[in-house]
């Protein structure tokens, strides 16, 4: 899922400071489940706005709605139904979701409520994991199932470095972590020598095809029937 948080309220006003008919739109989906962009988070989002507006003087008209999805054109057309009027638009989507939705009302400005984090895991309630980074060439079946571009703070692809100590990452002497980091290539050894396939660990990996992933520059993916 993406993982995504809210933007600090004045600065959400100050995006939308001039405009009096608002619109905010939520997404369902992703950023709901982190607790950033669902229904109820533009609710909470709408009457805080007007209150911020009400006490610099400011009459705002806000309206709100919300779809399953902002990142699908077919979800969004409720939204640009309901932004007939609007001066602006306060997206609580993540990235992708403002932009296909800035695509579909090109005469509305719209502005990103949340800033977009990772694509997470949902390790538990509340808490949000960053363990894929989309490079396009993923690796995991000859790691174990866990990643190390996005959990090792080198992204090295043959590891361990030698800066590991007691099973925890060297970064956790530069920074204070809590909870510390753990050496993900000493979590790719226990996973391998749990499975009995420790001889993996032989298998140098090649350089990484970079230009798959978001080096490359933007990315698209078209399923082959759909291809002329």
């Amino acid at each position: 899922m993406i993982v995504g948080t809210r933007k600090p309220l004045a600065e959400i006003q100050g995006m939308v400071r001039g405009a009096r008919r608002l619109l905010l739109a939520g997404c369902d989906t992703c950023v709901a489940e982190c607790v950033a962009g669902g229904r109820k988070e533009v609710g909470e989002l709408a009457a805080a706005l007007m209150m911020a507006f009400r006490l610099s003087g400011q009459e705002v008209e806000i309206r709100e709605t919300s779809v399953d999805r902002q990142c699908i054109h077919e979800f969004l057309l409720e939204v640009v139904e309901a932004a007939a009027g609007a001066e602006a638009v306060i997206s609580l989507a993540c990235g992708a979701g403002v932009q296909a939705l800035a695509a579909r009302l090109p005469e509305t400005p719209v502005f990103p409520a949340l800033n977009t984090q990772f694509i997470g895991e949902t390790a538990e309630r509340g808490l949000w994991l960053e363990n894929c980074r989309g490079c396009g060439d993923c690796m995991l079946g000859l790691t174990g199932g866990i990643c190390p571009i996005s959990r090792c703070a080198k992204s090295l692809l043959n590891g361990p470095c030698g800066g590991a100590a007691g099973g925890l990452c060297e970064i956790n002497k530069a920074k204070k972590f809590d909870p510390e980091v753990p050496c993900a290539w000493l979590q790719i050894y226990d996973r391998l020598s749990a499975l009995g396939q420790l001889e993996r660990l032989l298998e140098l990996a090649p350089p990484k095809d970079w230009s798959q992933g978001e080096a490359g520059g933007p990315r698209r993916v078209l399923r082959p029937d759909q291809r002329p």
